[in-house]
């Protein structure tokens, strides 16, 4: 039996390479200071659609929110094999938290319309609070299973996943639609495959605002995030040249007493 899955990725900055520019006055990040990647997690999320299309047949959609220059990721997902990317993209949107951002990917996904499955990476590097999935599946109604690393069995509309949690796993069932968030853990993405960069090099990417997925506008962009970020800040270990410490309890105990008086304990 074919299913239909929607990934929802995301452009991030780079937050490897965080400078002082990187929050503006307002107290939102200002992603224009910094280099942009696929967030992580997410290509993992893409891998588990693919490959649960590559064994069952189905469609895979990849939808992402953010400025025309996230058009990028969603090449790269063409790249690796998705059918149909779809970029929302609408200066109202900007500046939301994950209160918005998954009240606007909730819309985007009932738009898109059928689907079986919603795959989101577990969190997204700049922001590191894992909600915006859990979030959007209370949005759609559908169950949830965060932490996947494995899907053992997709069977009568009923899924059996292994979840990551923490010193262990377990292994649960969810009745389909359902949306998972998935761990680095999962999977080893495929790259992009070389035909389908020649082929989906130019392809055009649909793009969409709030007005086509029906947004509440008070419910987008600033004024829909009530999450403000007070500050970032940039530590740089400036400490040249290194201490060895004897692997018994006193040296553990000096290295203790170390951090305490530099202040880093």
């Amino acid at each position: 039996m074919p299913y239909a899955s929607i990934v929802c990725v995301k452009q991030v900055p780079d937050t490897a390479n965080i400078t002082v520019e990187a929050m503006k006055e307002d107290g939102t990040v200002n992603r224009a200071a910094l280099p942009a990647i696929f967030n992580p997690e997410d290509l993992h999320a893409l891998e588990t659609a693919l490959s649960l299309r590559d064994e069952h047949g189905g469609t895979v959609t990849v939808v992402t929110m953010g400025p025309p220059k996230a058009a990028e990721v969603l090449r790269e997902c063409l790249y690796r094999g998705a059918d149909r990317a779809i970029l929302l993209t609408d200066g109202r949107a900007a500046a939301s938290d994950t209160l918005a951002t998954s009240y606007i990917l909730s819309r985007a996904v009932k738009t898109i319309g059928r689907y079986d499955f919603v795959f989101c990476g577990r969190q997204a590097i700049d922001g590191d609070t894992a909600q915006v999935g859990p979030q959007c599946a209370e949005k759609l109604g559908i169950p949830q299973v965060t932490y996947l690393e494995q899907v053992i069995d997709l069977c009568d509309g009923v899924v059996r996943i292994r979840r990551n949690v923490g010193h262990g796993w377990e292994i649960v069932e969810a009745r389909l639609p359902v949306l998972l968030t998935v761990v680095e853990t999962a999977n080893q993405p495929r790259p992009p495959a070389a035909r389908r960069v020649m082929r989906m090099k130019r392809a055009p990417i649909e793009q969409w605002d709030l007005d086509d997925i029906g947004a509440d506008l008070s419910r987008c962009g600033l004024a829909g995030s009530p999450t403000k970020v007070h500050r970032i800040q940039a530590i740089v270990l400036t400490k040249e040249g290194h201490t060895e410490i004897p692997p018994t309890e006193e040296g553990a105990r000096q290295m203790i007493h170390e951090l305490v008086v530099d202040r880093t304990l």
